[in-house]
C-alpha cells in the first residue's frame, strides 16, 4: 500500500474513532454542567464553572449503594460462570464418556432460549425457595445464563491446547484436580480474559432480572437503580449525566486496561487444531 493509502487509512481510522469517543466525552462535559448551561447555552460548550458536586449530589443519594451492589454481583457471578463453564469443557473436549456430545449439545440449546420466556418459570422457582428479594437469585441467573456463550467460545481454545501436557502432568503425579487447576486454567487466561469481559457487560448492563426479581433499594443494581433515580431528579440534568456516567465507567475501564486480552482472547478461540 501506497503512502497516500496508508495517509487514507489512518485518516479514516481517526475519524471513526474522533466518532466513538464524541459521544462520551461530550456526556462528561453533561455532567459537570448545571441546568442553565444545558439549557441556555452551547450544548458543546466548556462547562462556564465545573459543577463536581453533581456527582457528589448523587453519590449521596444513593447511587453509590447500587454502584456496590453491580460490582460484587457482577463480579461473583463471573467468577462463578469461569468456573464451571471450564470444568464443564474440560471434561467434554478432554475426557472420553459416551454423553459428552449430548451433553455439550444441552448446553448450547441455552443459546436459544430467549430471556422473557423464562422470566414466569425462574420467578416462580425462585419464589418457592424464598430467593425472591434476594440477590442470590440475580447470581445464579446470571452464572446460568453465561454459561452457554462462555463454553462456546472456550470450546476452540480448549481443542489446541496439546494433550501432551496433560499426559506429562498425569506421569509427573498430579492429581485430576491439580491437573485443572495448576495447569489447564492458567493456559486459558487468554480466553478466560476474553470471556470475563463479556460476561461483564451483560450483567452489568442487565436490567430484566434484577427488575422483576429485586424490589428493594437495597438489592438493586445501578441499571434499575438509575430508572429510580432519574425520576426522583429529573429536574436536575447535570446530576442525571452525572448519573449515566458513573454507571458506564466501569465498563470503559474494563476496555482500557483489557482491550489486548480481549483481542487474544478471541483469535485464540478461533482456531481449532
Amino acid at each position: 500500500m501506497s503512502r497516500i493509502g496508508y495517509f487514507l487509512l489512518y485518516v479514516t481510522l481517526g475519524l471513526v474513532a474522533l466518532f466513538q469517543v464524541f459521544p462520551i466525552v461530550w456526556l462528561f462535559l453533561f455532567s459537570l454542567k448545571d441546568n442553565r448551561e444545558i439549557f441556555a447555552g452551547n450544548p458543546f460548550a466548556l462547562p462556564e464553572q465545573i459543577k463536581w458536586e453533581n456527582y457528589l449530589t448523587v453519590w449521596e443519594a444513593g447511587i453509590g449503594n447500587y454502584f456496590f451492589n453491580s460490582i460484587w454481583i457482577t463480579l461473583v457471578a463471573i467468577l462463578l460462570t469461569l468456573l464451571f463453564s471450564s470444568m464443564a469443557v474440560f471434561v467434554i473436549t478432554r475426557m472420553k464418556w459416551k454423553l459428552n456430545k449430548l451433553v455439550l449439545g444441552i448446553f448450547m440449546i441455552g443459546l436459544m432460549i430467549p430471556i422473557h420466556s423464562s422470566l414466569i418459570p425462574l420467578f416462580s422457582m425462585f419464589l418457592n425457595v424464598n430467593l425472591i428479594d434476594n440477590p442470590w437469585s440475580i447470581v445464579i441467573t446470571y452464572t446460568a445464563y453465561n454459561l452457554p456463550i462462555t463454553i462456546m467460545i472456550l470450546l476452540g481454545f480448549y481443542y489446541t491446547i496439546p494433550k501432551e501436557i496433560e499426559e506429562a502432568a498425569i506421569i509427573d503425579g498430579a492429581s485430576l484436580h491439580r491437573l485443572f487447576f495448576r495447569i489447564i486454567l492458567p493456559i486459558t487466561t487468554p480466553v478466560l480474559s476474553t470471556t470475563a469481559i463479556i460476561n461483564m457487560i451483560y450483567n452489568w448492563n442487565e436490567f430484566v432480572f434484577v427488575n422483576t426479581f429485586i424490589s428493594s433499594d437495597k438489592y438493586k443494581t445501578l441499571t434499575v437503580g438509575i430508572q429510580n433515580f432519574v425520576g426522583q431528579y429529573m429536574t436536575d440534568w447535570g446530576a442525571i449525566g452525572a448519573t449515566l456516567v458513573i454507571s458506564v465507567l466501569p465498563i470503559l475501564v474494563a476496555f482500557f486496561f483489557f482491550s489486548n486480552k480481549i483481542v487474544e482472547g478471541i483469535s485464540a478461540s478461533a482456531v481449532k487444531g
